[in-house]
This record gives structure tokens, C-alpha cells and sequence, in this order.
């Protein structure tokens, strides 16, 4: 992990048709089946137009945290941040992933456009083992004990 002197920054962003941890990870392992099956580098990618300024407190250390159905639900490590311009002249950007979903303790989070960026001390706990049984929870149960308030 690439130290910068930055406390880590994170990006939270709506995974649009998406409806649980386990959609999100099936997209991912098609994508690198495919990019497999083209010859092409097995990145895991996710790409966004707006180019975040800060960068440099991103990449490393900083995670992209995925919203599913009105709850922020996991995340995946930012390795890289690409810009580009594509063929219409518009500028873009590939978050490139870790392509590992960690799952996170649910918090709920209202739509929004685009991406924001999630401050270090912001951020849910990962759901692991030092957080006792609530990873052993079924997704759906975790997702509605946070709705009623109980995680």
C-alpha cells in the first residue's frame, strides 16, 4: 500500500441496478472473464466523469465504497485513478479496483448523482471477524437490522 502522508480518502458511489453485495461481485467476475477471454489486462475498472482533484489521497489507500439500495454496503481498494478523454471529447476517468469486495457495516445513504468523496473518519467498519457474528449475517438481514436501527 503506497503511503503519501495523506489520511485516506475514500469515494462513495451508487451502484445503479445493483441489488446486493452478491451482484456486485458476479458483474465483477464477468468482466474478468471477459477480459480474459479477449486478451485484455484483468483490471477491475469502474469508470466515472468527474476526476477527482485529490488524487494523490486516493490512490492506495483510499477505497470506492458502493451504495446498494439506499445503504452503503461494501467496498473495493482504489489502486489507480486514469483520466482520459473519450471520443467526444468529454473527460473521464477509470477508478481501477481491487477487484476484492469487503463488505462493510450497512449505513443507510440517500441518492445522489455522481460520486462524493468519504472522509477516512467517515467511513463504515468492515464487517469481519473482530466485529463478531454480523458477518456471518445473510446480506438481507444486515440490510434491514440497519433500517431498524439495530446495527
Amino acid at each position: 500500500m503506497r503511503y503519501n502522508g495523506f489520511m485516506p480518502l475514500h469515494i462513495l458511489k451508487l451502484a445503479v441496478g445493483c441489488d446486493s453485495i452478491r451482484d456486485l461481485e458476479e458483474w465483477i467476475e464477468d468482466t474478468q472473464a471477459l477480459n480474459r477471454r479477449l486478451g485484455r489486462p484483468e483490471e477491475q475498472m469502474h469508470t466515472t466523469r468527474m476526476v477527482p482533484k485529490r488524487m494523490d489521497e486516493i490512490i492506495g489507500q483510499g477505497s470506492l465504497y458502493w451504495v446498494i439500495k439506499g445503504q452503503i454496503s461494501c467496498r473495493e481498494l482504489i489502486t489507480d485513478i486514469r483520466p482520459f478523454t473519450d471520443s467526444e471529447g468529454v473527460g473521464r476517468c477509470h477508478l481501477i479496483l481491487k477487484p476484492k469486495v469487503i463488505p462493510v457495516e450497512p449505513r443507510p445513504c440517500r441518492p445522489f448523482q455522481g460520486w462524493r468523496y468519504l472522509a477516512d473518519k467517515d467511513k463504515p467498519r468492515d464487517i469481519n471477524a473482530t466485529n463478531g457474528d454480523v458477518g456471518a449475517m445473510p446480506e438481507d438481514m444486515r440490510r434491514q437490522l440497519a433500517e431498524m436501527g439495530l446495527l
